[in-house]
């Protein structure tokens, strides 16, 4: 019988008019993630994807790479059985008759109705076939064994462990976003939700290089190489911001700090978002976690742009976000030491109550046009590949 893997989606059944542009932005995203592993082209029939893949092919590496596509909802392997309730069962029995279990059940769904029983009869019929040739009981509810049947387009597809993937959208479906990733765990998981919900992003880092040592910016790399094999090659901005830093430092009051750190990157990242054709701006803020994140000082930062800012953890603890990067991998990067150029530079007593009016008169006074500027002018611009492809880091 004919090898395939089967692709489901969920959400992208729901878009009416638009399914068929998502599935087939799914489809070539897919295809792209897959490139080099022997895996065939993905093809579209009736609320699935098809994929077949030769002998020679690295199974394991199509199945980690599938699980990291967003917009898939989960993916087996499987095989083409014959469009013939007899035959139907030998085959499934043919697939079965060296897997060891004591309990199963079949699950058949018929989504064309041109095959003459439904999907109970093929559920009894098949079931009792397995069940006589290898004496195991059926359990409907908690069976060792699944093996599920989708009677489509004049095919049947026979399938057993789903393997569940990410979910959300195909990335480059919800436009281009520009994500200011930090050293810490907040940001990187920020960035995963947002690409999840089909938005592509570029990253923007700011360091205080070489008043601080590379070891955020190392990380921010790390990081922008993992979230690259959910949406591809990623653009990293890493600039340098320790003269803005040490502008502020000096002709700024000890608690303002943060606030005017905070402001100016937001201004910077708007300008390299603008260039990088952006419409938004990413943050890892969490209402409440630390003390630029208050609902006073989110307002008086955001002021300072005029795009809007999305904050995808803004309800969520740190528990929540933590169990989070843990399970995407962001949170072993995350945590290795480093010293991030706002904590580093922050006062014991930070503002946690900014007045704008106070921040803007005080900003009057603050002239660091030419430390922004040269900050811009001396950026890095680099390209991260995914683990999966040879491709170095590459500055533009």
């Amino acid at each position: 019988m004919k090898r395939l893997i089967v692709i489901h989606y969920s959400e992208l059944g729901l878009k009416k008019g638009n399914r068929d542009y998502f599935e087939k932005r799914l489809c070539r995203n897919i295809d792209e993630t897959l490139e080099g592993c022997g895996a065939g082209k993905v093809r579209r029939i009736s609320g699935r994807l098809l994929m077949e893949f030769q002998a020679d092919s690295n199974l394991d590496e199509i199945k980690r790479r599938l699980g990291k596509v967003f917009g898939v909802a989960y993916f087996a392997e499987g095989w083409v059985g014959p469009w013939n309730l007899e035959e139907l069962c030998v085959a499934v029995w043919e697939i079965l008759k060296d897997v060891p279990f004591k309990s199963f059940r079949i699950e058949a769904r018929r989504a064309d109705k041109r095959f003459p029983q439904n999907s109970m009869e093929v559920n009894r019929v098949v079931g009792a076939y397995v069940q006589v040739r290898s004496g195991a009981s059926v359990d409907l509810d908690h069976g060792e064994m699944a093996c599920r049947i989708e009677l489509v387009e004049g095919r049947a597809l026979i399938f057993f462990d789903r393997i569940n993937g990410p979910g959300g959208l195909p990335v480059r479906t919800g436009g281009k976003v520009a994500v200011l990733l930090s050293g810490g765990i907040d940001s990187p998981v920020a960035a995963w939700k947002i690409i999840r919900r089909g938005c592509s992003a570029v990253f923007i880092h700011f360091h205080s290089f070489p008043h601080t040592n590379r070891e955020s910016q190392d990380k921010a790399k790390q990081v922008a190489a993992l979230l690259a094999e959910n949406q591809g090659r990623s653009r990293i901005y890493m600039v340098p911001f320790g003269e803005v830093q040490r502008k502020i430092m000096v002709e700024t009051p000890m608690e303002t700090r943060v606030i005017m750190y905070r402001r100016f990157m937001m201004r910077l990242a708007e300008t390299i978002a603008r260039k990088e054709k952006a419409r938004v701006l990413v943050t890892g803020d969490s209402l409440g976690q630390v003390a630029s994140q208050t609902l006073e000082n989110i307002d008086v930062i955001t002021r300072t742009v005029q795009m809007p800012v999305l904050r995808p953890l803004i309800g969520n603890d740190k528990e929540e976000i933590i169990e989070v990067a843990k399970r995407i991998g962001t949170f072993e990067i995350s945590i290795l030491p480093d010293q991030d150029c706002c904590s580093l530079f922050v006062p014991k007593h930070p503002e946690t109550r900014a007045n704008l009016r106070r921040i803007e008169s005080i900003e009057a006074d603050l002239d660091v046009t030419e430390e922004c500027r040269n900050a811009l002018a001396a950026s890095e611009v680099l390209v991260q590949y995914p683990a999966y492809e040879a491709g170095p880091v590459r500055q533009l």
